[in-house]
């Protein structure tokens, strides 16, 4: 199995949220990998260089030296486009940094970590769990 890791997971992780580094410890105890999708990379990383926050920023450089930052191919791109497609021609826009992590993740066959549902629930095929509950 390999997750790949949102945005506010990665959070809760670097802020040592007890339940969510318990269920990545069991995961990691049953061989699965994770991995950080390129967008939620970008997502932290300008977040944190905007606020100048400069202990945090190094905190997640540390962080990111133990897991793989993944590769947007065109594979994932042509994903992204047709769940655009998909959710625009009913309505139901979500942000273009959430599409591009679910197209992603499904592209390359990976479980999403995330806390935040109601961002992906639309999105068929989409696997997602919740390592906060």
């Amino acid at each position: 199995m390999i997750y790949s890791l949102d945005t506010n997971i990665i959070s809760y992780m670097l802020q040592k949220n007890d339940l969510v580094l318990e269920n990545y410890k069991q995961e990691i105890k049953k061989g699965a990998e994770c991995i950080i999708p390129p967008m939620v990379y970008y997502e932290i990383k300008r977040g944190l260089l905007y606020k100048n926050a400069l202990v945090q920023a190094k905190s997640f450089d540390n962080f990111c030296k133990e897991f793989k930052v993944g590769e947007m191919n065109r594979k994932a791109w042509d994903k992204a486009a047709q769940i655009h497609a998909y959710l625009r021609q009913r309505g139901r826009i979500i942000d273009d940094g959430d599409i591009i992590i679910a197209a992603f993740c499904l592209a390359n066959a990976f479980t999403l970590v995330t806390n935040n549902k109601r961002h992906f629930e639309n999105i068929d095929g989409l696997e997602f769990v919740d390592w906060s509950k």
